[in-house]
């Protein structure tokens, strides 16, 4: 039954939690490299989801799997986490995290144009409004504010963050075509990805760390930013008596970022980051609004 109360409890835990990991993965970074930290976040998620299927579901939720579920998750699991966070964390590791995380938040706008050809979606001239208000707003942040010029700050790293935009929009609209449980379908995902992170990583760098720092900070990203945080905010949908009360909420999440990227990790925040955000989140409003 609908708890509103507990709905904005939850809504404002998730938007809460979701406003450190940019902070976060920024902090991480500085001991373990991208890859290093998608293996032991990835590895904490799935065991963290894990003990969340045996908790909802007993320790026979196995049962609850068919093979379909088993495929799907082998290329959705691709997707993400692999893929997805393989080149966000490098996007991350290239630029300042006041600038890959408002990037990143353009997925909804990358989401509407890929339904335009796999979903056979029309566009509207509002949503197309919001298209190029959002985009504004990321060339204002990825050129630190000099449009005329196009100077980026980091062609690679703006091209990473903005690339991680399209595998994620692309994981949600395959993630539809797979009916199981929510939490069921990411443990599976992430199981997929975990397999995939450990067959990759001993071509490219070492399972070893100098800093026990890091593995912290993988272990925080693994619960929170891939782990019980989703439970949480399935938990604010089922007991909102609307999903637009707590949906609206998640428009805080990268304001209240900015905030603590400031002050855990030292970077000066630019008029340049707040005034696209701006533009980013208006157009992701709207955009909302008319679909």
């Amino acid at each position: 039954m609908p708890d509103q109360k507990k709905a904005y409890m939850y809504a404002l835990l998730t938007v809460g939690i979701w406003s450190t990991v940019a902070s976060a993965f920024k902090i991480s970074l500085r001991y373990l490299d991208h890859i290093q930290l998608l293996f032991y976040s990835c590895l904490t998620s799935t065991l963290v989801l894990g003990m969340l299927c045996i908790y909802f579901f007993g320790p026979g939720f196995w049962k609850l799997i068919s093979r379909d579920n088993i495929k799907s998750s082998l290329m959705l699991g691709f997707l993400n986490p692999f893929l997805y966070y393989l080149v966000l964390f490098k996007a991350y590791d290239l630029l300042p995290a006041q600038e890959a995380q408002p990037l990143n938040y353009t997925w909804g706008i990358t989401l509407a144009l890929l339904s335009i050809p796999l979903l056979k979606q029309k566009i509207t001239r509002t949503q197309i409004l919001a298209i190029v208000i959002s985009y504004s707003g990321t060339l204002i942040i990825s050129t630190r504010g000099n449009i005329l010029g196009l100077e980026f700050s980091n062609p690679l790293g703006v091209g990473l963050a903005l690339g991680s935009t399209i595998i994620w929009a692309l994981y949600w609209i395959y993630n539809t075509k797979d009916t199981l449980d929510p939490v069921l379908k990411l443990f599976l995902n992430f199981l997929a990805g975990l397999i995939y992170i450990s067959i990759f990583l001993p071509f490219v760098t070492t399972f070893a760390f100098t800093d026990i720092r890091g593995l912290y900070g993988a272990i925080y990203v693994g619960v929170f930013e891939m782990g019980i945080t989703f439970v949480f905010w399935l938990m604010a949908l089922r007991f909102s008596r609307t999903t637009a009360q707590v949906s609206n909420l998640i428009y805080l999440s990268p304001f209240l970022s900015l905030i603590f990227i400031y002050f855990f990790v030292g970077e000066t925040i630019r008029i340049s980051t707040i005034v696209g955000l701006v533009l980013i989140m208006a157009g992701l409003i709207i955009q909302n609004r008319a679909r």
